[in-house]
């Protein structure tokens, strides 16, 4: 694993991003549902920040099927095994590219992992306060 540096660190833009698909609003917090311009906009804000963590998640786990692993058996040299879980084939590195937005996009359109509704929280603290 690499660590990112601020050099690597571009804008955040939307357009880019599957959090733009549009998410059902019955998985949306109640809160967030029932809220105000400024509640829906910080969940939205956080469910960017969401997305760019689970592409980020699911790039490291699709490494993990397409890389060489790094098992403590190394006196097996199968040409299977060199190429991670997919193996070495020119036709699953396609696949195998396609993993990990077809992953994130699965998770955010279901309303993510819950990351964004603690984050919109904290972005603005009065969603969720009674009135």
């Amino acid at each position: 694993m690499s660590a990112i540096s601020a050099s690597n660190l571009t804008s955040y833009d939307p357009s880019l991003n599957s959090a733009n698909l549009a998410i059902n609003q019955a998985n949306e917090p109640a809160d967030i549902r029932n809220g105000n311009a400024q509640a829906k906009s910080a969940y939205q804000e956080a469910l960017g920040f969401e997305d760019m963590l689970m592409q980020q998640l699911t790039q490291q786990l699709a490494a993990t099927v397409t890389s060489s692993s790094d098992s403590s058996d190394s006196s097996d040299s199968s040409d299977s095994s060199s190429g991670g879980i997919l193996g070495s084939d020119p036709s699953t590195s396609g696949f195998a590219s396609m993993i990990p937005t077809a992953l994130t996009q699965g998770i955010m359109s279901g309303g993510g992992v819950g990351v964004a509704d603690q984050l919109a929280r904290a972005i603005d603290p009065q969603i969720g306060e009674k009135k």
